[in-house]
């Protein structure tokens, strides 16, 4: 049984055995396992794998931003001079048909697909700076606000960059690909523009919503530090 199937058997069990308790407990607000918490881990590449790449034989040859990107994840990519007042997203796809991929990141659409990269970083921030389970700590603000996030379109959002790399695979197995292909696609926002549509929509989710007093000052803090470590 992996770790995430046994905390929710935990969680479940604690809430039965504390609504057994009595009626001296008139709510309970249970507070998540640690891994749910846990960010989306940083993409692991072994570099010695790659045996070609969208301009030469060598990885030597990778662009800065993928360079940085698989080293330490978006963090380290916005890091770079270039991106200094951007925000980088680098929507990603893997398969052994390279000319599929290539399709895949010429349409890749800067509306629908930077939407929904968007999105899951904006839920996962809300997520990051909660105590509880975000349905709690925020209450319809934050079934309201993603909603509203994947149904927001970022006009200011470009493709700046497209790349792939080939890599050996990494099994033993004779009836497995002898190798992959991952195929990275690079969109760039200004910061100021994303924060400034980002901010609208939590003043437009804020005002349609009647939260708890309680989830009243998380959503007031949340609003004051979103941009921090987003």
């Amino acid at each position: 049984m992996n770790k995430k199937k046994l905390s929710a058997i935990i969680f479940l069990l604690t809430v039965f055995l504390y609504s057994c308790v009595g009626n001296n407990i008139t709510a309970i607000v249970p507070i998540p396992p640690d891994d749910y918490f846990i960010q989306e881990e940083k993409i692991i590449i072994d570099i010695d794998r790659i045996t070609e790449t969208k301009d030469t034989q060598a990885a030597g040859s990778l662009p800065e931003w993928l360079s940085a990107f698989i080293n330490g994840g978006i963090e380290e990519a916005e890091k770079i001079d270039d991106y200094s007042d951007k925000y980088v997203f680098i929507g990603i796809n893997e398969g052994m048909n390279l000319s599929a991929l290539k399709m895949w990141a010429d349409n890749f659409s800067t509306v629908q697909g930077f939407t929904m990269l968007s999105a899951q970083r904006i839920q996962k921030r809300m997520i990051y700076g909660a105590s509880l389970y975000p349905d709690d700590e925020y209450g319809a603000f934050f079934e309201t606000m993603i909603k509203l996030a994947y149904n927001t379109i970022y006009p200011d959002a470009f493709k700046a960059d497209t790349y792939w790399i080939k890599l050996e695979a990494d099994n033993d197995l004779d009836d497995t690909p002898s190798h992959i292909y991952n195929y990275f696609v690079l969109i760039i926002i200004d910061k100021i523009k994303m924060q400034t549509v980002i901010s609208k929509m939590m003043e437009e989710a804020y005002s349609s919503v009647t939260p708890a007093a309680s989830q009243r000052g998380s959503i007031i803090r949340l609003r004051q530090t979103f941009f921090e470590g987003f």
